[in-house]
């Protein structure tokens, strides 16, 4: 979204799990623009009094809740024009030891965020996915593919409420991925632990995945999932790279073995996908599946553009040489704090 875009906006938006990094990204876009008031939803008090007395906005309004209650939605929901829902679980392994967990949040939270933004007219929602719901091998990536199908099937009949998803990768330097992890390695002694040098990972920023969410707001109709193009690299890369910028080359590089749950690259775009995706440039457009239960024509003959299809993926995207990969880092506002010998909190 252009920033004349945002600026035209008024009414009323409402992030859920908005004490995020990505909630906070957010507010960075759409303070200084025409929207009336921004809502900030989530069920960590702490962090909204945090967020309270960091911007000093009155444009900010803080509602107390879970995605699990469609009691504290209701009243959230009520007036409200526009709606991002980032609100989930997205840690992989609290995912997979506690996969009911996942889903009450993740599934049944984004049915009832739906349900409310519907019943209170809300005019566009973004529901937030990631790559891990693509051929899922996890908990947390199963319970997003599922997010995805409940928000796909919703739009089908969602009145006067367009709703659509984006999907994207690790945000770099967020909260629980490697590039923190790999710092604090570093500053403690300790050896940087790779599971498999040859992974590869896409490459987004937190701004890109913002400005991912905005496209998806400003020119999606109900049903449309938005991935945006990024460049990839491999794990080892990557870590060669981090220690060049920390001027720390020779710091011992440990390999440690795949973990459970643990892709060798990561899929943005499945085959199924591509073979009905529209190419906008920067981004992919998926239309949502336009079938019903009378399919048997699609059974009885099939595709032949998903036979010639292939996926989009961090194998086959453009890949990050040693010195692309130390550019990016160096964009990094994490990373430039790090460089400055600050302490340094991950992003999202």
């Amino acid at each position: 979204m252009t920033p004349s875009a945002v600026d035209s906006l008024n009414g009323v938006l409402l992030i859920t799990g908005g004490t995020g990094s990505f909630g906070h990204a957010v507010l960075r876009r759409f303070l200084a623009s025409g929207i009336r008031e921004i809502r900030i939803f989530s069920r960590d008090e702490k962090k909204q009094d945090d967020m309270r007395k960091h911007y000093a906005s009155d444009k900010l309004s803080f509602y107390l809740g879970d995605v699990r209650d469609p009691r504290s939605l209701a009243a959230a929901f009520h007036g409200v024009d526009y709606c991002f829902h980032a609100a989930a679980l997205k840690q992989v392994p609290s995912c997979e030891f506690h996969p009911m967990e996942a889903v009450r949040t993740n599934v049944l939270g984004t049915e009832n965020v739906i349900e409310a933004a519907v019943a209170a007219r809300v005019k566009r929602l973004v529901c937030l996915s990631t790559d891990k719901a693509v051929y899922p091998i996890n908990a947390m990536g199963i319970s997003k593919a599922l997010m995805e199908k409940v928000m796909v099937a919703a739009s089908r009949h969602s009145a006067g409420t367009t709703i659509c998803g984006t999907r994207y990768g690790n945000v770099m330097a967020s909260r629980g991925s490697v590039i923190p992890l790999f710092v604090d390695q570093v500053r403690a002694g300790q050896p940087i632990t790779l599971t498999d040098p040859a992974m590869t990972r896409f490459m987004m920023t937190l701004d890109d995945a913002v400005d991912l969410v905005l496209y998806a707001f400003t020119h999606g109709t109900s049903g449309d999932i938005f991935v945006q193009k990024a460049p990839a690299a491999t794990v080892g890369t990557l870590a060669r790279a981090l220690l060049d910028v920390l001027q720390r080359p020779d710091h011992e590089v440990r390999e440690i073995g795949t973990r459970h749950g643990e892709k060798l690259y990561e899929t943005l775009l499945s085959r199924e996908e591509m073979a009905s995706a529209e190419d906008l440039g920067s981004y992919f457009r998926v239309p949502p599946d336009g079938r019903d239960l009378n399919y048997s024509k699609y059974v009885e003959q099939g595709e032949r553009r998903i036979t010639l299809a292939g996926e989009y993926n961090s194998h086959n995207t453009e890949q990050l040489d040693h010195e692309g990969m130390k550019r990016l880092l160096r964009k990094l506002d994490f990373m430039q704090r790090v460089v400055r010998g600050e302490a340094a909190a991950a992003e999202y």
